[in-house]
């Protein structure tokens, strides 16, 4: 397969829209990670999207929309509550769970009655489905378990050849896939960290964090949203989390590391004392989301084939960031 490799002028979001019309895949920018986008109505195009990744078929999609008022086609059930977190965090990087129409095909909710449904706050990506006229399925176009792309390059490297074109809408502003929240009662259940924190959620009513958020769920778990129950996110290397502080994940290193380890770090001075190749993600949490999964790339391309990371922190959006890196390393972390 060619891949068409567009930009974000008037004529490619047109050529883009065309190509989703006829049922075909395209990897979309969006505020978070790159997606790769289908018609989430058109069963055999969001098949399409699980060929291109290798995505497991129990894995629900996320289903993107242009504006709210698209909602009451998508979920016969939507509880006041939903639209209060529409009003103040869309267009933005919150999912919301909510009851299936049966309009949205079982293939892109993973099978479930329940569906995800988001509004990106990416100019681009609203374009996109506006000229479409029909909500776009779109999990991050890597392919499955490997770091989700940031960068229109990321996206080059895993989907050319692989989806009909890909649109270069440059580097993302967030970094990290979206919060997915689903409903209990009148209390917001966070069923996967992102951007939009905890402490955000409760501003709106009572806000619980689930378990699978920070556990390793069993294989014959059902889960209601993405990024819960594989190994996601992962570089070649084998990634180990040092929860410690500085000085400590030092020592640690310095007595655990050989010849093949490389160290993912917020800064230099997380290397004091040691001679071993590192990558930085930076100091703060908003920075560490914005560049983790380039960080984990980097490391690849490095070739690295142990890694030691320093842990973030697991409040505000650092509760996204050890999400993420946590499952990056199969759930593997030592704590000093």
């Amino acid at each position: 397969m060619k891949t068409e490799i567009l930009g974000i002028d008037g004529a490619s979001l047109d050529r883009a829209a065309e190509l989703l019309t006829e049922g075909q895949v395209v990897a979309v920018p969006t505020e978070t990670v790159y997606g790769l986008a289908a018609n989430a109505f058109d069963e055999k195009a969001v098949r399409r999207i699980f060929e291109a990744k290798g995505r497991p078929a129990d894995n629900p999609l996320i289903v993107h929309i242009a504006d709210v008022s698209e909602l009451e086609r998508l979920s016969p059930e939507v509880p006041e509550l939903a639209y209060e977190c529409a009003e103040r965090f869309w267009p933005g990087p919150l999912t919301m769970i909510l009851p299936k129409a049966d309009i949205i095909p079982s293939v892109t909710s993973g099978g479930l009655d329940t569906v995800g449904i988001r509004m990106p706050a990416d100019k681009t990506a609203r374009a996109v489905i506006k000229r479409c006229g029909f909500p776009l399925a779109a999990p991050s176009a890597n392919l499955s378990g490997s770091p989700s792309p940031t960068a229109y390059r990321h996206v080059y490297e895993d989907m050319n050849g692989r989806v009909s074109a890909i649109i270069d809408g440059g580097d993302c502003s967030v970094g990290v896939e979206s919060t997915v929240i689903s409903f209990d009662g009148d209390k917001i259940r966070i069923l996967r960290p992102g951007f939009v924190s905890p402490d955000d959620l409760s501003e709106v009513a009572e806000t619980i964090v689930d378990k699978g958020v920070l556990e390793q769920l069993s294989p014959d778990a059902v889960v209601r949203s993405p990024g819960m129950k594989y190994k996601h996110y992962a570089p070649k290397a084998d990634v180990t989390i040092i929860d410690s502080d500085r000085d400590s994940f030092i020592s640690y290193v310095r007595k655990n590391a050989d010849e093949a380890t490389m160290l993912l770090v917020f800064s230099e001075a997380d290397c004091k004392g040691l001679d071993i190749g590192f990558v930085k993600y930076g100091d703060t949490s908003e920075e560490q989301a914005r560049r983790l999964f380039t960080a984990l790339r980097t490391l690849d391309e490095l070739g690295a084939e142990k890694v030691y990371a320093r842990c973030p922190e697991k409040s505000g959006v650092g509760l996204a960031v050890y999400n993420r890196l946590l499952r990056a390393a199969g759930f593997k972390a030592v704590k000093l």
